[in-house]
């Protein structure tokens, strides 16, 4: 539908005319990048071309990015190829990465590591590591991986940060974080779904999860989604461009003035992890009481598209374990939906959402009166 807003721009970012245009001319491309014969040599150079592009926008190296098929098999690949031990993370860690953990930290009442560093990296065994993530998808609350990610390396902790939400939406760069290696997902940044990368530090080793031919310089064997990949580079690039624009900042003015128009008259309703630093982009309100799921259908009805969390559950709807992890009880994580604005997102569709949305709170309001 034509008149319908999209307003679940962490879950997926519509697909990029120059991620679009690149993935169309890579499929003219006939070789198998691994064939040395000349159109073999043309598929490795769309390979390489993206991968200069990813490294690029990223700040790291050509030779850092290992191309998967997406964040989830990143986290694994990081967590069974670097980390032979164990592996800990933060409460409120995407559930790719949660769902490779072995022990898990506190984070405070705003989203944000808790537990002090000396605490974090003491008694870990050798060959750990620990997951911070650059964003919450959820909340859109901001660690301080810039700082935390050389403390712990100077501990001698191995850091795989999750930048999958923060990449292309803030200023952030691989060589800030003092991490061993980071994951990268094309479909957030408005490249494909279904490709991604694991960007791992100069001298570290990966042991291959995938065995086989020996690609991705022998990290991660079977034959590159060639066209995938070529839509990441030119996303990676494209999103570049639109972060030294400063359009991310018009998007954080929306999301402001959006929450302010709605806090006016949903006295009860909070917005969580407001006050801390936050993606410029997200929005997480939970009214008590009035199901996330509900919400969801109703903006759903009037054309709208929010979401009641993370999408990457497989269309299951339940109380936000990031909002528990917060200290919010099971009403309060049972009733926080997620609002996630992009670039093309208008003044006008925030001020349509914002009317469906206070049309249905009253709604509520007078039912539970």
């Amino acid at each position: 539908m034509a008149d319908r807003i999209y307003l679940d721009f962490n879950a997926t970012m519509p697909l990029r005319p120059e991620a679009r245009a690149a993935m169309i001319a890579a499929m003219d491309v006939a070789g198998n990048p691994s064939s040395v014969h000349a159109e073999g040599r043309a598929a490795k150079a769309v390979v390489e071309r993206a991968r200069a592009q990813v490294a690029a926008a990223f700040g790291a190296d050509g030779a850092d990015v290992v191309f998967t098929s997406g964040a989830t098999e990143a986290a694994s690949l990081a967590r069974f190829g670097l980390y032979s031990e164990q592996m800990s993370g933060t409460t409120v860690e995407h559930d790719c990465v949660d769902a490779v953990l072995d022990a898990r930290y506190p984070v405070d009442t705003m989203g944000q590591v808790a537990l002090p560093l000396a605490a974090m990296s003491g008694g870990l065994p050798e060959h750990t590591g620990v997951g911070i993530q650059a964003a919450n998808s959820e909340t859109g609350v901001l660690q301080d991986v810039e700082k935390l990610g050389p403390q712990l390396d100077g501990f001698g902790v191995s850091v795989l940060c999750d930048a999958a939400q923060a990449f292309g939406k803030i200023p952030f760069a691989f060589n800030w974080t003092g991490a061993a290696a980071s994951i990268l997902s094309a479909h957030k940044i408005g490249g494909p779904k279904g490709v991604g990368a694991l960007v791992i530090r100069r001298g570290t080793e990966l042991a291959a999860q995938i065995k086989g031919g020996g690609q991705e310089m022998g990290r991660r064997s079977g034959t590159e989604n060639v066209i995938g990949i070529a839509g990441f580079g030119a996303a990676a690039e494209a999103a570049m461009r639109d972060l030294e624009s400063g359009i991310w900042d018009h998007v954080e003015n929306l999301r402001d003035v959006m929450e302010r128009d709605l806090a006016v008259s949903a006295k009860q309703t909070i917005f969580v992890g407001k006050g801390a630093r936050r993606l410029p982009n997200t929005s997480c309100l939970a009214t008590p009481g009035w199901k996330g799921e509900t919400q969801v259908m109703q903006m759903d009805l009037a054309g709208i598209a929010i979401s009641a969390g993370s999408a990457c559950s497989s269309g299951k709807v339940s109380a936000s374990r990031v909002l528990r992890a917060m200290g919010h009880d099971e009403m309060m994580a049972s009733s926080a939906i997620r609002v996630s604005l992009g670039p093309q997102t208008t003044q006008q569709e925030v001020g349509r959402f914002v009317g469906a949305w206070l049309t249905q709170h009253e709604k509520f309001r007078a039912r539970a009166a």
